[in-house]
Parts: C-alpha cells; structure tokens; sequence
C-alpha cells in the first residue's frame, strides 16, 4: 500500500503551516456532514472545544490534539486522517471496526496566541490531576463519559531533538507514558507499545532513523500519564522537524502515515503483545540539534583570535497573523555532541557584526564570517 499516495490523495489542501487557530478549522468541522460534531465545552475565553466522533465499531478510540496552542502539525495531520476515514474505502471499513471521539483543538486560546499554555497561563499537560482549567475539565469528563479503549495525545515537539546514535532529526517521537513511578510495563501500557511499534516499522521506510522514543519518566500530573494510570492504552505522538521543513507540512505526512500504520495494526492484530523489545530498540529523543551552525569561526577577543563554532536558534512567533521564525545566538564554543539542522564551515574566518565584533547569547543571528559572507537571520544572504 502506498501510504504517501495515499496521504496526497485525501490531505485537507484549506490548512496548512504553523498558525492554525479555531477560525482555521471551524468551517471545515461544520461543514463536513460525515462527521458528528458538537460543541462541548468553551475555553477561558469563550472560544468553542468542539468534539468530532465517526465510526460504529466496538473499539473506542479518543483522540486530541493542540493541547499546546503552538503545537499545530497534528492537528493538520488530524483533519487528513478525517478526510481519509469519510472518504476511502479503507478508511470506511476502519469506521466498521473503531469509534472515533476526537477533540481537534483542545486549547483554541493558545493556538489564536500561538503559546504553549492556556490563556491562564497554565499548561494544560501538567492540570491532569487538579483539573483547574476549563479546557482540562473537557477532556477529563469526555474521557470518563465515552470511555476509551485507546487513547491518542498529539503534540508537537522542538526542532532541538534528534535520534540517540543515528543524531538524524528526530521526525516523528512516540511514547507509550508510564503508569507508576517505576516505569514498568504491564498489559495495558503493552497495547499502546504494540500500536507504537506498527506505526515505527512503517515509517522506516520513509524516514528510517529519524523515529525517536520519548523519555518515560512518569508524572501524574501529565494526561497520557494518567490516563495510562486509569488502565487505557494511550499512545503520545510528537511531530518533529524534517529538513527545511519548519512549516511541518512534510511532517504531518509521516503522522497521518504513521496513524493509517497504527489503525489497520489494530484492526488486524490487537492482541499481539509480544514486541516490548521492539518498543525499546526505537532509539531515544536526546538534544543535539540547533537550527544552524557556524563552524570553525575566528572571534577576536582580546585581540586574540579564538575559533569557536556558532550555533543559531529560532524563535517562533506569530507577527501580524503570520508565522515567522527570528533567528538568535544560541550558544558559542566547541559544541561537541551537537549538530546543526544547516551547517557551514566558515574555514577560520573572522567573525564581525554591527556591534562590538563580538557575537553574545540571545543576540540576535545578524552578522559577518569574513569579507563576503553575510548572515541575515541565522542564513547566508545569497
């Protein structure tokens, strides 16, 4: 099967990039007439929590996403994975075997201001026991009255995470959270480590050493944890960076690829434990990626020239309802164990810029590697 054809085939074309907000998908959720929609509850400021369910079979899946605001791939990846099961003949016979109660934007606040939290200010991962938010309220009481064979949480996560030994990007990262402080494994968190192997040994085809394996370090206070805790598979999901792919519309791809891969594992073989071995070899997320990197740069202190690599971050914002990313020094030194997204060797060269000639953390990435190159936000101006 074709999965990336697939993919191009039933991709919802009306959202794309960073910045996806309520007014982004609203239409869309109310114009679909394949799919139950209701609004179930509203965020600190009014905006709607809207729920989708499909389906008839007898397993129960929940699934969410943006919980972080900022945090949009899955939630494109979402609406593809829709357009998939209303439309395709395997995504209809899918809708046989599975319920789907989903939850396409958890934190509509945080998505319109483009932050992590909600519009308290509180991460919404971290309120799974006081349930102190309103937002956190909805998902709690959807979750106790359709009460869930399966769980998905779909996040996004950082461009600094890479795969521990191959130090490729990171793509995607999946985690099967823990259920107690020991981390151990026991039926229920064997089924989420089953769907998570199907959808790596998928994926490696498309981007083999570039899944990563989220660290399991239980907190009660983060949902999957819980859930997990409350006896239901709950498998986390993280859309990473692909190469010159900050807008993650190449990423989506892999999540929906990698959703399809889950699902018809789960129709097929949902009793096959036996592969927690499997769910250990995914290499594990480490951080050693910036943005870019400038190596082997000629500093002058002192009048004493020291060659250092530079290594440049992104910011992302959203200026004027666009998504933009300010490029900032992030670290200066040897940098050993750490690689760049881009990387340029600047031979020895001297560094300059438009201050004192001297590059400082959280300056931003605008200066000078010798007398022809210049850097405007992190890149070379060609």
């Amino acid at each position: 099967m074709n999965l990336e054809a697939i993919f191009n085939e039933y991709k919802e074309k009306s959202i794309q990039g960073r910045y996806i907000t309520l007014d982004s998908i609203e239409q869309l959720i109310l114009q679909n007439s394949e799919v139950s929609s209701s609004v179930i509850g509203k965020s600190v400021l009014g905006k709607s929590i809207y729920q989708l369910k499909m389906g008839s079979g007898p397993t129960k899946i929940l699934m969410w996403s943006q919980m972080h605001g900022n945090e949009s791939t899955t939630t494109k990846a979402l609406f593809d994975f829709i357009n998939f099961l209303t439309e395709s003949p395997i995504g209809i016979q899918l809708q046989k075997q599975f319920s789907f109660c989903m939850l396409p934007m958890l934190n509509p606040d945080g998505a319109a201001l483009y932050t992590r939290e909600n519009a308290n200010l509180i991460d919404l991962n971290r309120d799974a026991q006081d349930l102190s938010q309103p937002e956190s309220k909805v998902l709690r009481k959807t979750f106790d009255d359709f009460q869930p064979d399966y769980c998905y949480n779909l996040h996004d996560q950082r461009t600094i995470y890479g795969t521990q030994g191959f130090y490729q990007p990171a793509s995607v990262s999946f985690l099967a959270p823990s259920y107690n402080t020991a981390c151990e494994i026991n039926e229920v968190r064997s089924k989420a480590i089953s769907v998570i192997v199907a959808m790596n040994n998928v994926l490696q085809n498309y981007i083999p050493n570039q899944v990563g394996r989220f660290d399991d370090s239980f907190n009660i206070n983060c949902v999957g944890d819980t859930f997990q805790n409350l006896n239901v598979p709950t498998i986390l999901i993280e859309a990473g960076h692909f190469p010159n792919d900050y807008e993650r519309e190449i990423t989506r791809k892999f999540v929906f690829i990698g959703m399809v891969a889950g699902f018809q594992f789960l129709e097929s073989t949902a009793n096959n434990l036996n592969n927690i071995e499997e769910y250990l070899q995914i290499p594990q997320n480490c951080v050693c990626f910036y943005d870019v990197v400038y190596k082997n740069v000629a500093i002058n202190y002192d009048n004493k020239n020291i060659i250092a690599n530079i290594a440049i971050q992104y910011k992302e914002e959203v200026i004027d309802s666009k998504f933009s990313l300010t490029a900032y020094i992030e670290a200066i030194g040897n940098l050993e164990g750490y690689f760049g997204h881009i990387e340029h060797d600047a031979k020895m060269d001297n560094y300059s810029d438009h201050l004192d000639n001297i590059p400082q953390i959280s300056q931003k990435a605008d200066f000078f590697i010798g007398k022809s190159l210049k850097i405007v936000n992190g890149l070379i101006k060609m």
